[in-house]
């Protein structure tokens, strides 16, 4: 039932020890989604709920131990982990904790994401409780965690490629799917379904925005007002395919589009043009931030980045913004998103999803249209 076979896992493990090994690490421990999933292969959408804890402890020497809820040991014993330890949760005295301490026995540092991006999910107070009952250092092994993750893999690319490709397929009709005097939130319920046709697992991210000659802002849902001639529809979508994620928008015209909609578009078109022009392996991501920011007419962003790295989530390392020193690879996926803040004090983004390579990259996403679709 895996979404790899069973080499993946195999190569993401040994990448970890290898550089548990650099950093005098004896285990790493985790306890959010993301990591659990990529280094076993636990898909579920049972993280919605934060009742329960899960933990997964990698090793530098012997196999991944499995700490988790008896309702997940059926899949978990699906997956490639052998050693499965389970509890009945939720508890009320003893969430795992135990269970937990001993198999961290007999380690003296050991990895737990610390730093951008990560968080605790267990209750503080069991964290603190596991670390008073063992004589072990917690280290923040974000670092390591980053340099694994940040360089997919032939198959991780094949899904991002696919998922990428529906998305594209499904933003194609958008001249079948919006018009004049449809309310947004049924062009996004419209959105949805054309892209779960298109063989999307799931769309746990959609949103955008529709105004008269661009948008106020990016991240909101869908009100009940109705598509008028000139408005500037856009949506964002992350669509998921064996839970990785596409991460791009489009915009689009109702009817006509306004001058200012229309130049806007074209200069954030044409600073993604430059974005694809500056990335590179061996390039900064600060460096592509810039090339684009340049095109877009510089000064200060407050969006505070132009795109990210993308994966198992929809936003991971890097950021594409003016301090990110992170040098680029051959392997990693990004996303380049420019955005612009215009005279009328509305706002328009640009978004691609690409793959870096040691030339040119290639595009993940189809290429959006040089002048901004009228529909």
């Amino acid at each position: 039932m895996s979404d790899f076979a069973l080499t993946e896992f195999q190569a993401r493990v040994e990448k970890a020890r290898t550089a548990m090994q650099a950093r005098q690490l004896d285990a790493l421990l985790f306890c959010t989604e993301a990591e659990v999933r990529y280094f076993s292969g636990f898909r579920t959408l049972f993280w919605q709920s934060p009742t329960r804890p899960w933990f997964l402890i990698v090793p530098r020497k012997g196999e991944p131990i499995a700490v988790i809820p008896r309702i997940g040991a059926d899949l978990m014993g699906k997956t490639w982990i052998g050693d499965i330890r389970t509890w009945s949760s939720p508890h009320p005295t003893d969430d795992g904790v135990s269970l937990l301490v001993e198999a961290l026995k007999g380690y003296s540092r050991v990895g737990l994401p610390m730093g951008d991006e990560a968080s605790l999910r267990m209750p503080p107070r069991d964290f603190m409780a596991l670390r008073a009952s063992i004589g072990v250092e917690f280290v923040d092994c974000t670092p390591l965690v980053k340099s694994v993750r940040m360089i997919k893999s032939e198959a991780e690319i094949a899904i991002l490629r696919k998922i990428c490709a529906i998305a594209s397929a499904a933003f194609a009709r958008g001249p079948d799917i919006f018009h004049a005097g449809q309310p947004l939130d049924e062009a996004f319920r419209s959105f949805k379904i054309a892209l779960l046709r298109e063989g999307a697992d799931d769309v746990p991210y959609l949103v955008g925005a529709a105004g008269q000659g661009g948008y106020g802002d990016v991240i909101s849902p869908p009100s009940s007002e109705p598509l008028r001639e000139n408005d500037v529809l856009m949506l964002d979508t992350g669509a998921t395919l064996s839970g990785y994620f596409c991460d791009f928008d489009r915009n689009f015209a109702i009817g006509g589009a306004e001058d200012v909609a229309k130049a806007a578009y074209e200069k954030l078109w044409n600073a993604t043009e430059a974005g694809l022009a500056a990335a590179r392996a061996g390039i900064r991501c600060r460096d592509i931030f810039h090339a684009m920011h340049d095109v877009v007419g510089g000064g200060s962003s407050d969006i505070g980045r132009y795109g990210h790295g993308l994966g198992i989530q929809l936003t991971e390392w890097p950021s594409i913004c003016a301090w990110d020193e992170t040098i680029l690879k051959s392997g990693m996926a990004i996303t380049l998103e420019p955005s612009l803040t215009m005279a009328n004090g509305k706002m328009m983004v640009h978004e691609e999803n690409i793959l870096i390579t040691e030339d040119a990259p290639v595009l993940l996403s189809e290429r959006a249209a040089p002048e901004l679709p009228v529909i």
